[in-house]
């Protein structure tokens, strides 16, 4: 069962600005990566579903992070359909963050008041996702739309709360670009958690690149 509500999560998600997303079968080195996003800062992360028995290494994710990162929310990306949502909640996943508009995703989440974020890529897919409940709706992929899409459906839907995922840097002219368009929030993987990180086991670079941006988005906030 999540620990957290779908608002706590939501508040969270928006008040960080930023999502990380990270897979990795190895489940000590996935506790390494949660420590150093944690101790940059991050109060959320999303494991994504990918790999066989995925689920089996979030399960031991969720439960290091219960123990030894207090206020950590962990929650699954990448699920399809909502089988695999309940296995998620399952094992305890605060959020469920989907690359597809599902509505069997969305009752399965729903009725236990667990935080789903869908992916979109229409006004109408957006509208559908927040009359099913979502409070932060994905827009996937986030490169191939761009940071004008999202200011284009914020004009006639100012309550429209979206977190790009895909084509978002932690540089300073692309989150500029994101936040200043409108977005609540922006998802991050390789980009934030890259290969040579992961490869070289370098967790203070991580936890460094992760403070960095938070400390961007902030200011770019504030500005």
């Amino acid at each position: 069962m999540a620990k957290y509500t779908r608002i706590e999560v939501a508040q969270t998600m928006a008040a960080q600005g930023m999502v990380p997303l990270f897979y990795h079968a190895d489940i000590e080195l996935g506790k390494e990566v949660l420590r150093a996003c944690y101790q940059g800062g991050a109060r959320l992360l999303e494991f994504t579903n990918r790999g066989d028995f995925a689920h089996e290494v979030f399960a031991a994710l969720n439960k290091f992070a219960l123990k030894e990162l207090p206020g950590m929310m962990l929650g699954v990306g990448s699920v399809t359909d909502g089988g695999a949502a309940s296995l998620y909640l399952q094992l305890g996943a605060n959020f469920v963050v989907t690359p597809v508009l599902r509505e069997d995703i969305a009752l399965v989440c729903n009725r236990k008041k667990v935080l789903w974020s869908p992916g979109c890529g229409s006004l109408g897919e957006i509208a559908r996702a927040e009359e099913l409940g979502a409070e932060i709706v994905k827009l996937f992929p986030g490169g191939t739309y761009g940071p004008g899409f999202i200011k284009d459906v914020r004009g006639p839907q100012p309550w429209t709360s979206i977190m790009p995922t895909g084509g978002v840097e932690p540089t300073e002219e692309s989150l500029k670009a994101w936040l200043g368009a409108g977005a609540v929030c922006v998802g991050m993987g390789s980009k934030l958690i890259s290969s040579d990180v992961l490869k070289n086991k370098d967790f203070q670079t991580l936890e460094n690149r992760v403070k960095d941006t938070l400390q961007l988005i902030a200011k770019i906030r504030q500005a």
